[in-house]
């Protein structure tokens, strides 16, 4: 379907509740755009607090039976997920795209990570294996069960509607919990179908559940006793909220919040490599990623010759629809967001620091309507500056000039955020000291952005992580499940 033809229809989308869509009943409705086209392509329900309380109702009713299932039965579910999952890639790409507005080509790479999840998830008969110790006293035995917790719920964000819902509903599950996922009601459509899929591949009903809508649905989903465990990933002010009015009820909780993300180059790094990451880091996806770098931290007399190779680069990206072929880069995810980041650029510009490529009012022939912006890079980045300490998630990139190693390690642990770092480096032992000293949950050597495989574990540290465990991994299955310790003894049966 052209661009036109999916600018002019627009989509009634629907909660899914108990195995089946459920249209929304509350009358109230948010509009989904394409960024690229600048325009509403679907309409998404608001749940009322009754809807809310639908799902949870199916999601207890469920959890009786599903929480008994074998694991080994749970994890032939999973495979056949898994092949619905590689038999429908472009779909749920395209579906993530639309909402969205990344490139075609990046929203299949997010599938395949969330397909990566669900293949973890087939091994749950091993992950749920525990300890027993034989005579651990005289005719006892000692071992320990993880069981699931019972209905869970999690809040995802905009920028990865798929691979962050997987994360949370498809390790809970696993684990033998039932799941509602309240999706940002900005990019909804990917959440369904994968809804759709999983009964498709035979999981019972009201194990997976969604609704939509925005905070009320959220306080609702806290608030409702039956819900015992909470996963989040917003920005920290959202996730800190979330955390701090799950936790004072008792419940479980997980919350990711934001980045503020720093790649260091050393003056002995290849440039070619660094600035090549810094390029697909800081600018795919429009810089709308969890895991984008924002900052780069040039090491010496480094500083002027990377910033020389960046510029150039920078202006040369390749803008425009996500559905388009070689491009690098889509638009924002709203015209309001467009607008957030274009006043982060004036606070640089009015902060003193150097706007060496400038994003702003360059045009986009035949995306006029779309949420557009090109790439800036700045050049004497400050500390102090407001564009160093907030987390922008846009196409902007600063460069913070330091002079050693130890002064670079220092700038970043004395930011409040600490999500991912990566170091650019050929040698060794900056980067064992670099390793062992930054105070950061996901380290990176000459990589781009350390993203780990679905088997570690993704969080970080400082105001980056709220709670004790980072998500997906063997933490996913600590988290989603209650650890217990059995003693057993059996006496002689004697009257």
């Amino acid at each position: 379907m052209s661009e036109a033809d999916q600018g002019a229809r627009v989509r009634e989308l629907s909660h899914f509740i108990d195995g089946q869509r459920a249209a929304g009943a509350s009358g109230q409705f948010a509009d989904v755009y394409d960024p690229a086209l600048g325009r509403v392509t679907a309409r998404v329900p608001v749940a009322s607090t009754a809807e809310v309380a639908a799902a949870v109702a199916a999601a207890k009713a469920a959890f009786a039976a599903w929480s008994e299932t074998a694991p080994l039965t749970r994890a032939r579910l999973m495979f056949k997920f898994k092949e619905l999952l590689d038999a429908h890639t472009d779909e749920l790409a395209e579906l993530i795209t639309r909402d969205h507005g990344k490139l075609f080509s990046d929203a299949k790479g997010e599938v395949l990570r969330g397909i990566e999840i669900v293949e973890f998830a087939c091994g749950i008969p091993n992950l749920l294996k525990t300890e027993f110790t034989d005579q651990a006293a005289n005719d006892i035995d000692a071992w320990n069960l993880r069981q699931p917790l019972g209905v869970a719920a999690g809040v995802t964000p905009f920028n990865f509607p798929m691979v962050v819902p997987c994360w949370m509903f498809v390790m809970a599950a696993a684990c033998g919990n039932t799941f509602i996922l309240k999706p940002s009601e900005r990019t909804p459509s990917a959440s369904i179908r994968l809804a759709e899929l999983f009964i498709e591949a035979g999981f019972p009903k009201g194990v997976f559940n969604v609704v939509h809508g925005s905070k009320a649905v959220v306080d609702a989903l806290i608030q409702h006793p039956d819900v015992v465990a909470m996963s989040v990933v917003a920005s920290t002010p959202v996730a800190e909220y979330i955390y701090s009015e799950t936790a004072k009820r008792g419940k479980r909780v997980q919350a990711l919040g934001s980045a503020k993300n720093h790649l260091v180059v050393m003056p002995d790094a290849n440039l070619n490599q660094a600035v090549d990451a810094l390029i697909n880091s800081s600018y795919g996806s429009a810089g709308e990623r969890c895991m984008a770098t924002s900052v780069a931290v040039a090491v010496g007399d480094v500083a002027d010759e990377l910033v020389e190779r960046l510029a150039p680069r920078v202006r040369s990206l390749k803008i425009g629809g996500g559905m388009e072929p070689d491009l690098d880069m889509g638009p924002l995810i709203s015209a309001a967001h467009r607008t957030k980041v274009l006043g982060y650029i004036d606070a640089g510009v009015a902060a003193g620091a150097r706007l060496v490529v400038d994003g702003r009012g360059q045009p986009f022939p035949g995306h006029e309507e779309g949420f557009f912006l090109a790439g800036s890079l700045f050049d004497d980045v400050k500390p102090d500056m407001t564009i160093y300490r907030e987390e922008i998630f846009g196409p902007v990139l600063s460069v913070v000039r330091v002079p050693d190693l130890a002064s670079a390690i220092a700038l970043v642990n004395a930011h409040e955020l600490g999500n991912c770092v990566t170091l650019f480096t050929s040698d060794g032992r900056s980067a064992r000291t670099f390793t062992r000293q930054i105070q950061v949950g996901m380290v990176g050597i000459n990589i781009p952005s350390p993203v780990p495989a679905a088997w570690h574990s993704f969080g970080g540290w400082k105001r980056s992580l709220f709670g004790d465990h980072h998500a997906y991994g063997q933490e996913a299955v600590r988290f989603y499940t209650h650890y217990k310790s059995v003693m057993q003894r059996w006496p002689d049966n004697v009257a």
